[in-house]
């Protein structure tokens, strides 16, 4: 709702500028620009940070830390891929059994 909505006034503000432009009066620029890039940031954001559902492979190791996630409230297991230096956050409930066992005899 809230990215729907800010992409509405950065469309709104854009045509906007192109009328003001179009017009010959000042701001029209101004106002272009700011909703073009309001526009552009909304949809790179989507696009950029979209959540990382894939489980980490073999070549991943687990580090051994260990949090709540507060927005679903299940326990979050931290893994990192050495040659990329990627860290991935994966729930205990999406870890096969025997790798969620084993860390937790490891913690």
């Amino acid at each position: 709702m809230l990215r729907t909505s800010l992409l509405v006034f950065a469309g709104t503000l854009a045509l906007a500028g192109v009328l003001l432009l179009a017009r010959g009066l000042p701001g029209g620029a101004q106002a272009l620009g700011l909703g073009g890039l309001i526009v552009l940031g909304t949809v790179f954001e989507r696009w950029r940070y979209r959540p990382n559902n894939a489980r980490p492979g073999a070549d991943w190791q687990p580090t051994g830390e260990r949090f709540e996630d507060p927005q679903t409230g299940k326990t979050v297991q931290v893994f990192y891929d050495s040659r990329s230096g990627e860290r991935r956050y994966v729930s205990d409930s999406e870890l096969p059994r025997s790798s969620s066992a084993k860390e937790k005899s490891r913690v």
